[in-house]
């Protein structure tokens, strides 16, 4: 059986069973393997049915009598006696009619479930069995717990993967000997046995740890690879011009933050050398990154090279196009700013592409349509990538076609991201981090709100609109759900503009309304037209309403950490006191995601603190970047991810041939090639 064989060649799995694997998004026998346990229950310890207590047992059993009937409503039980040397007790099925005539009478079996009062008497009620001759796979052994789907549970899926276990047995090493034995660590073999079928707790740790290393290591590999190729590449050398850096601060309405100066320093240092800068730099929102891209632009200008501003939304566009028009302007240079955005008439368009062709606007603001086909560069020397945390390398070859050359490359990131994230995953990128706020603004007042308290708050609210703010208001639905109970946008969109607060511009924003509509709505409430605008997360990454003072966050605990502080910085960012509810969605008490949030403004301990709650797979949740999920490591291992990351940059030293290691190979050449940049 080879691992890229369809599910269906394993004995046991027909159509059928395909079908609801596929759900699972198991395919071939490799996607089988692959498919790891999210938890553990541990009924790996054989009791005497004398010693028995209420709770998950084991037990090892001869039958001694099976029975089955029906019951009112058409319900089937199986009723067994089972006994041991020391006595015996009872087993009770629900809807399982097979089983009276699966069980052999005189057969010792391990049986294994929970035990406790039953219609009066103490029975094991549908346990799982398996005869003690056999290799077991649900009882009497710690057994992983998968992710199920409907008639597809944890047990069939044990089933399953036992039936391959000669294939797991037999797999290839993936890592290089020398790693293998400086980090005594299992083979790969054994931790994916160890990871389905464990026999202690230790084993499941050393499972975890091979796996986890091997997941931060190819990151790791793929993001060294990256500099090192990026390294022998050429850019534009880029002059530092103090005087023109001088009139730029001198003619801020603001002072510079000491993170600022010293990021922008960094950045000019880089554009000088031959080699492309790749940097990103983290700030907490309203911690000023706009105009240390607007500084490292403005050297680029001098030299008459171009610098490609890229938002992730036409709105963000918009506004980074005013704010650098604004901050060229004392300058004489705004009109070298240009504006290309989907949205804009043809005839806009033409003429805009018109000045990027001929070089006339060196400042150039849009999408990342800005790389289509129809842009034509004049001589690109910078792109300024917001909140786009990886630049491929395809994207860069694009751009370099355009160009000739390697273009400098600085990104932006409102999202705090930790240490150990930020090496395992941006390990090609040189990071700088503004940690100071700009001097005046107020830390934002969080409250955590009971909904008996919503009355209350609603009058706190309302005189704040009164003396001439806004507020946003952002739900976790569009529509009211069965499944989830949590206000919906639309129910509370009708609620408040109709009842609570029918006196004021109440607007409504989610996904599914057209991209012209949703600009018209948002810059309404821009300009003031609208008081209240109700929304989903659609509104938060940097959307700039310095007169919002208010976010209101229905249904709180349903959010993520880091989405709740990227929620509260919109507001606040203005000269008012900025104040942040987060409204429960019922009156039960906070968890710590909330109690964090309320006690602390700080976005790096806040992240810190995301990755230790959310454990593995952090990398989706705090990036949203699904095709590089971590499965098994976790992000807040600090040992794991250096000892990962110093293998990795060993491997290089030591001239490896990636090649001869052909799944590793695989591996890598795919996450070198993964970016948000789509």
């Amino acid at each position: 059986m080879a691992l890229s064989d369809a599910i269906t060649t394993i004995r046991g799995v027909g159509d059928e069973q395909a079908r609801k694997f596929k759900i699972l998004g198991i395919e071939t026998v490799a996607d089988l393997i692959d498919y790891y346990p999210r938890r553990y229950e541990d009924f790996s310890v054989v009791t005497d049915i004398a010693k028995l207590r209420p709770g998950p047992v084991t037990i090892a059993a001869v039958v001694k009598q099976a029975k089955g009937h029906y019951v009112r409503r058409g319900m089937h039980i199986t009723e067994a006696v089972v006994s041991d040397k020391t006595g015996s007790t009872r087993i009770t099925w629900f809807n399982q009619p097979y089983r009276e005539k699966s069980l052999k009478p005189g057969a010792e079996y391990f049986i294994s479930g929970q035990y406790g009062l039953n219609y009066r008497r103490m029975s094991i009620t549908n346990p799982s069995i398996e005869l003690v001759q056999d290799f077991p796979a649900n009882t009497a052994r710690i057994l992983a717990v998968y992710r199920e789907t409907k008639g597809f549970n944890s047990a069939s899926i044990r089933k399953i993967i036992r039936e391959v276990l000669p294939e797991v047995r037999a797999l290839p090493e993936t890592l290089p000997k020398w790693i293998i034995e400086d980090q005594k660590l299992i083979s790969r073999a054994e931790a994916l046995e160890g990871i389905h079928f464990p026999k202690t707790t230790q084993q499941i740790e050393e499972a975890r740890r091979r796996l986890g290393f091997e997941e931060v290591f190819a990151l790791s590999l793929a993001s060294l690879l990256n500099k090192d190729e990026l390294n022998t590449e050429k850019s534009l050398k880029i002059p530092f011009k103090q005087d023109l850096a001088r009139e730029f601060v001198a003619n801020l309405p603001f002072d510079l933050t000491d993170s600022q100066r010293e990021v922008v320093w960094r950045i000019y240092q880089d554009m000088e050398r031959v080699h492309p800068m790749n940097r990103l730099v983290e700030g907490d929102v309203g911690s000023g990154k706009t105009v240390v891209a607007a500084m490292a632009a403005l050297m680029v200008g001098q030299k008459k090279y171009q610098s490609a501003f890229m938002a992730p939304t036409e709105l963000l566009a918009r506004q980074h196009a005013s704010t650098i028009h604004d901050l060229m302007d004392p300058l004489g240079l705004s009109n070298q700013v240009d504006l290309l955005v989907g949205s804009m008439s043809e005839a806009q368009k033409t003429l805009a592409r018109a000045h990027i062709k001929d070089g006339s606007a060196r400042f150039i603001v849009g999408t990342h349509a800005l790389i289509g086909e129809k842009v034509d560069m004049h001589k690109l020397g910078l792109i300024i990538i917001d909140e786009q945390h990886r630049f491929g390398v395809d994207q860069r070859k694009i751009l370099m076609s355009k160009a000739g050359h390697m273009p400098h490359v600085l990104s932006l990131t409102a999202t705090p991201i930790p240490r150990s994230l930020a090496l395992t995953l941006y390990g090609e990128l040189d990071i700088s981090i503004l940690r100071d706020k700009p001097p005046g603004r107020s830390p934002i007042i969080t409250k955590i709100v009971s909904p008996n308290s919503r009355a209350s708050l609603y009058q706190k609210i309302d005189k704040e609109i009164a003396e001439g703010r806004q507020m946003f208001v952002v739900c976790p639905l569009i529509s009211d759900s069965v499944i989830v109970e949590a206000n919906s946008v639309e129910k509370v969109y009708e609620q408040m503009s109709k009842i609570d607060f029918k006196h004021r511009h109440v607007g409504l924003l989610h996904g599914k309304i057209k991209s012209t509509d949703k600009n018209k709505v948002m810059e309404d409430f821009i300009n003031k037209k609208l008081d209240i605008l109700v929304s989903t997360t659609v509104i938060e990454v940097g959307v700039d309403v310095p007169n919002a003072s208010i976010m209101l966050i229905e249904g709180a605990e349903r959010f993520g950490l880091a989405q709740l502080h990227q929620l509260r910085g919109r507001v606040g960012r203005g000269k008012e006191q900025g104040y942040c509810y987060l409204m429960m969605s019922d009156s039960s008490s906070p968890g710590p995601r909330l109690r964090a949030l309320e006690s602390s403004n700080d976005g790096f301990k806040l992240a810190e603190l995301d990755l230790e709650l959310r454990g593995p797979g952090a990398i989706y949740g705090t990036l949203q970047h699904g095709e590089i999920d971590l499965r098994v490591a976790k992000l807040s291992d600090s040992k794991l991810i250096a000892s990962a990351r110093g293998s990795a940059q060993e491997f290089i030293d030591k001239k490896e041939n990636l090649r001869h290691y052909r799944e590793l190979f695989e591996y890598v050449t795919k996450l070198r090639a993964v970016t948000n940049l789509n």
